[in-house]
């Protein structure tokens, strides 16, 4: 594909209510609708990284370290681990086991209700299955909050870390856990990490592929359909995870539609615009709107 884009239309605009009405329209007409899911989706949902939020559950970090927002702080280098686990206890509480603040997975859920769908996310904070969405049509390539795994790796397996969390969460003092409750390897006594695609330590764990090989059967099975593949809040920084297979996938199928919902990112290659649907706004709203909720 080439390099020219076409942009969304921005709310308030006649082109926006035609979107819209295009975008009700190929998703009642669809046989199957494929979503994929960005940061953005989250950040609409309330999960955002900095700001009010941010100062509120962290203004003790803020204070000592000077952190500028939760994602960059993710990457300061400790001097104990008793004081990196108690920043990162906190912050998988408050994004993975603390629901979200609005309703914008539900209506996700709400919205591909009664057609054959999937989802694929970057995020790693568990909203899709915590709305009831069936963890059987859905791809989370990145990781989970919810799970740790040996920091070398010395195996491949992944483990649940709501107990070990909560209690660091509430025995924490001055920034720090207790040193019995900092994580090790059950194999290796190695350090434990974050599952989380940082590097080439990822772990992916026989649930992470039977998810892939899930995905790629869905792909596989509706690629000569009437494919919604929809995307919400999906930036630039992985484009090769979701928006360039979106782009792809709709150029090989002349039946698909894209349909991209980002504030300030909507946009599609020329060569796709005549089966692309593109919106510029709150994806919180754009959702509600399409329901019938605003």
């Amino acid at each position: 594909m080439g390099y020219d884009v076409a942009w969304g239309a921005k709310a308030g605009t006649a082109r926006y209510e035609r979107e819209l009405d295009r975008l009700r329209t190929a998703i009642d007409r669809a046989d199957a609708v494929v979503v994929g899911a960005g940061a953005g989706l989250s950040t609409s949902a309330g999960f955002t990284y900095a700001g009010e939020r941010f100062e509120r559950l962290f203004g003790d970090f803020i204070e000592r370290y000077g952190f500028a927002d939760m994602y960059t702080a993710g990457f300061y280098a400790f001097d104990t681990p008793e004081e990196q686990w108690a920043f990162w206890s906190r912050h998988i509480w408050y994004n993975r086991y603390v629901d979200a603040p609005k309703d914008t997975y539900e209506r996700v859920l709400r919205l591909v209700a009664g057609k054959e769908h999937f989802a694929i996310t970057t995020n790693v904070d568990h909203c899709f299955q915590k709305v009831g969405w069936d963890k059987k049509r859905l791809f989370y390539t990145q990781g989970d909050y919810g799970l740790w795994q040996c920091s070398v790796p010395c195996h491949q397996a992944t483990y649940d870390n709501y107990e070990v969390v909560k209690a660091m969460v509430e025995q924490q003092h001055d920034m720090r856990v207790p040193s019995q409750l900092v994580p090790r390897c059950p194999r290796c006594g190695e350090p434990m990490s974050m599952n989380l695609r940082a590097d080439d330590t990822f772990v992916e764990d026989e649930g992470w592929h039977a998810a892939a090989q899930r995905y790629q059967s869905f792909l596989e099975r509706w690629c000569a359909s009437r494919v919604v593949y929809l995307e919400l809040g999906v930036g630039g920084n992985t484009p090769g995870i979701i928006k360039y297979p979106f782009w792809r996938l709709t150029a090989q199928n002349p039946l698909a539609t894209y349909a991209c919902v980002n504030r300030g990112e909507a946009l599609a290659p020329s060569e796709i615009r005549g089966r692309s649907i593109l919106v510029d706004d709150d994806i919180h709203e754009v959702l509600g709107r399409l329901l019938g909720d605003e």
